[in-house]
């Protein structure tokens, strides 16, 4: 993929002067403002770099007899998205009237094209299979140049579907398809909606590896060609990444490992994804759709992504589902409100003046860290001091009034560090220490919990630590708790405890 994403950047600009359109390189670890980083149910994405933007083309994760469009967005930073709705509808394919998937963006000849699969046939007696569209912008309006699929039948056992387009270092373009545990590649044409044959005249050759189930993808860096896809169920939480590794892009492509896979803390069923390089470097992201936990509906998808890094040798490490907040997009997409009280991350910080909000996480050891500021409310009728911290491990939150059950590390607007078992109502203190701290002056509140080991620290312990064991709760969600007080939140950053 290494290939077409400079060669659709000469396109778009012909000189390194779009580069400067990035203000800043998005040098991340993962979707630092937080995943999912659109929202929506969206699956299936692929990714192009266009004109000094990023741009994200997937399914719309509804009912099959619902897909009969496709959206796309569009940042110049991987922070700042931009939804572009209906950027290529069926209206505009007459063959095409269900199961629009996979979307498969790429740029030549001055235009725009945009691959997909249609109808999900099951056999060659249906009407269907992968379609092309052309515009002469990225956000379409996609047409039909054809007025028929491009692949309309099963070529060694492969369903004409989850197509993805490559244009090689020497030009020719390639597309690797295939559903129903088999994968194909083929040779477009320079007119891009038309197929080539190879020097044997054929044109379409298998190339499944082990274990392949669907959603393949092509990414060649550093003269590798690495072909990803993914294995299990899509419904279900095995679905998951594997790759191979080539010094052709005819394959074969022997499995290397899983690379991507389940994370029963962060998400579930986490698969078909894209690869994206930040032009000019060496900086690569994986893109790939997941489950929330907790969901039974197989549609029930948000779109993700993290840091993809690479071994000297050209393998590919394991990618971790990492869980960060810097709340840089100005929403707070992925997190859920309880018990009233404002809310907003518009600013950059998310802000608040009572109640609960939480992440769909379910942690059990980890170090979860995050900047807080406390204020005294506006009005404080009371007199009384308020709180505000984060929680963790909690469940049975109340949509209503607040309540949970968990662990709370609080900082008062007394000046006091505490960590409190939450049960319902009913609030116990398991330590509390002065802290010294001063209202509405931000400070790095960090749990570490290990097992029945939790120790609460302010500005890695320059101000004051406290531990305790206790194990009450030993799972759950994580988020940010206010009470009878202002706060803000930031740098939200939860990582996973590992054994030695």
């Amino acid at each position: 993929m290494q290939s077409r994403r400079v060669q659709v950047l000469l396109a778009a600009c012909w000189s390194s002067s779009c580069l400067a359109s990035i203000s800043n390189v998005p040098d991340f670890a993962t979707s630092e403002a937080g995943n999912p980083f659109v929202d929506g149910w969206y699956a299936d994405p692929d990714t192009q770099f266009y004109n000094g933007e990023y741009w994200v083309y997937p399914t719309s994760s509804r009912p099959y007899d619902d897909q009969t469009y496709l959206d796309a967005f569009s940042s110049p930073d991987l922070v700042h998205w931009t939804k572009h709705s209906n950027i290529l509808t069926a209206d505009n394919f007459p063959w095409a009237h269900r199961a629009v998937w996979a979307p498969a963006p790429i740029y030549r000849n001055g235009t725009y094209y945009l691959y997909f699969g249609a109808n999900d046939i099951q056999s060659d007696s249906e009407l269907g299979g992968i379609g092309v569209g052309v515009a002469e912008h990225p956000e379409g309006p996609y047409t039909d140049p054809l007025g028929r699929p491009l692949i309309d039948a099963y070529h060694n056992g492969a369903q004409p579907i989850d197509q993805d387009v490559f244009i090689d270092d020497d030009g020719q373009a390639y597309m690797y398809y295939g559903g129903h545990s088999h994968a194909n590649i083929v040779k477009l044409n320079d007119d891009m909606i038309s197929l080539g044959t190879f020097d044997d005249g054929t044109t379409f050759k298998e190339i499944t590896p082990e274990n392949y189930v669907e959603g393949p993808q092509m990414l060649k860096r550093n003269g590798v060609y690495y072909l990803f896809w993914s294995e299990g169920g899509w419904t279900g939480p095995d679905y998951a990444v594997s790759y191979g590794m080539s010094s052709s892009p005819l394959g074969p492509f022997d499995r290397i490992a899983k690379i991507l896979q389940q994370d029963e803390a962060v998400a579930t069923g986490s698969g078909h994804n894209a690869v994206i390089q930040v032009p000019d470097t060496d900086i690569y992201y994986i893109l790939y759709h997941r489950h929330p936990l907790g969901s039974s509906d197989g549609n029930d998808r948000h779109l993700a992504y993290d840091r993809l890094y690479f071994n000297d040798d050209s393998t590919i490490e394991p990618v971790k589902m990492l869980v960060h907040d810097n709340f840089e997009d100005g929403n707070m997409i992925g997190w859920e409100t309880y018990g009233g009280g404002d809310w907003d991350a518009s600013a950059n910080v998310l802000r608040g003046n009572g109640g609960l909000a939480l992440v769909n996480t379910n942690f059990s050891d980890f170090i979860y860290e995050a900047d807080v500021k406390v204020s005294e409310p506006k009005n404080n009728d009371c007199g009384c001091h308020g709180h505000a911290g984060i929680v963790f491990r909690v469940s049975e939150a109340s949509a209503e009034n607040a309540t949970f059950k968990g662990y709370y590390a609080g900082i008062s607007t007394s000046g006091a560090l505490f960590l409190g078992r939450v049960n319902g109502a009913e609030l116990t203190v398991l330590a509390s220490e002065e802290a010294g701290v001063v209202t509405a002056e931000q400070y790095r509140l960090k749990v570490t919990a290990d097992g029945s080991s939790i120790q609460v620290a302010i500005d890695d312990e320059q101000h004051t630590a406290i531990k305790v064991t206790d194990d009450v709760y030993g799972s759950g969600m994580d988020g940010v708790r206010i009470f009878k007080a202002e706060a803000e939140f930031d740098n939200v950053n939860i990582t996973r405890i590992t054994s030695s």
